[in-house]
C-alpha cells in the first residue's frame, strides 16, 4: 500500500509574547497565517516553508518557531520536544485579528490591540517617480529657460517656501523627487514600513480621493487637494512668484 504524503506535511507554529504584540503589524498581510492568544503568548500557525524562513518572522522580538509532531512542539532540528501543544485556542486569521485603529484602541475582541505608527523607512525596490519638489528660490532663475512643451503634463502647487510639480517627464531641476502609491506621494527610496497601512491611511485621510497625501521621511504628511493643484506654465509661475514677493 502506497504511503500517505500528507505524514510528511511539516506543520509549523510559533509564539512571540504579548507584549511584542505590536511588531505582527510587518506579517499582517500573510492572510495565510492563524493566531490565537492566551495569558502570555500569541500563538501562529499555517506557515509555508518559505515563510519559516523569512527575515519579517525572525525579526520578531522573543520569537520561538516550532514544528508540531504528534501533539509535541519541537524547535526547528530539534529531537526532544520544547512543550506540548496548546489546546483550546481560538484561532482567527491574522489580518481579521489585528485590528487597525488610527490611533489605537484597545477595543479588540481578540485581545490584541495592534499600535500603529506611521514609519517611513528605506526600501530596496526601485519605483518610477512622478513628482519633484524644489526650493522656488532655486529654480526661479532656471524657468525661463524650460521649453514652453515640457511644461504640458505637469501640475504645481505651493508647499511654503517650496514648489510641487506633478507629471512626467520630471523637471530637471534640483529637488526632492516623490512616487506615488495609493494616493500617496513618497519620497523616492522610502516605503511605509507596514505596507498594509497604505490603504488604511488614504481610507482615513483623503475618504474621497480629492488629492494627494504628500508625505517626508519622519512620516508627516500634508495633504494636496486638485484644487490646490494648476497647470504649470511660465506666467502662471511668474505671477505666483510676483504675489507671494519671492526674494
Amino acid at each position: 500500500m502506497a504511503e500517505n504524503p500528507s505524514k510528511h506535511i511539516k506543520e509549523f507554529w510559533a509564539e512571540i509574547p504579548r507584549t511584542d504584540e505590536e511588531f505582527l503589524g510587518s506579517i499582517r498581510d500573510w492572510k495565510n497565517i492563524l493566531l490565537a492568544v492566551d495569558e502570555d503568548a500569541i500563538w501562529l500557525k499555517g506557515f509555508t516553508d518559505a515563510q519559516t524562513e523569512a527575515p519579517e518572522m525572525h525579526q520578531l522580538p522573543g520569537f520561538l518557531l516550532y514544528e508540531l509532531r504528534n501533539g509535541l512542539l519541537f524547535r526547528k532540528g530539534a529531537l526532544v520536544p520544547s512543550k506540548k501543544m496548546r489546546t483550546a485556542l481560538l484561532w482567527t486569521p491574522i489580518d481579521k485579528a489585528l485590528q487597525l485603529t488610527f490611533p489605537a484602541s484597545n477595543q479588540n475582541y481578540f485581545g490584541i490591540s495592534e499600535k500603529i505608527t506611521v514609519n517611513i523607512k528605506q526600501s530596496a525596490e526601485e519605483q518610477p517617480v512622478i513628482a519633484l519638489l524644489s526650493s522656488i528660490t532655486g529654480i526661479k532663475e532656471n524657468m525661463a529657460a524650460v521649453p514652453g512643451f515640457k511644461f504640458e503634463n505637469i501640475q504645481w502647487a505651493i508647499v511654503g517656501d517650496k514648489a510641487l510639480f506633478i507629471g512626467t517627464p520630471l523637471l530637471s531641476f534640483p529637488g526632492k523627487a516623490y512616487w506615488t502609491k495609493d494616493g500617496h506621494l513618497l519620497p523616492a527610496g522610502f516605503d511605509f514600513e507596514f505596507k498594509n497601512l497604505s490603504l488604511f491611511l488614504q481610507q482615513k485621510f483623503n475618504k474621497e480621493s480629492n488629492g494627494w497625501l504628500l508625505w517626508n521621511e519622519e512620516g508627516e504628511f500634508l495633504s494636496i487637494k486638485n484644487t490646490d493643484l494648476r497647470p504649470l506654465s511660465l506666467s502662471s509661475f511668474r505671477l505666483t512668484e510676483k504675489s507671494k514677493e519671492w526674494n
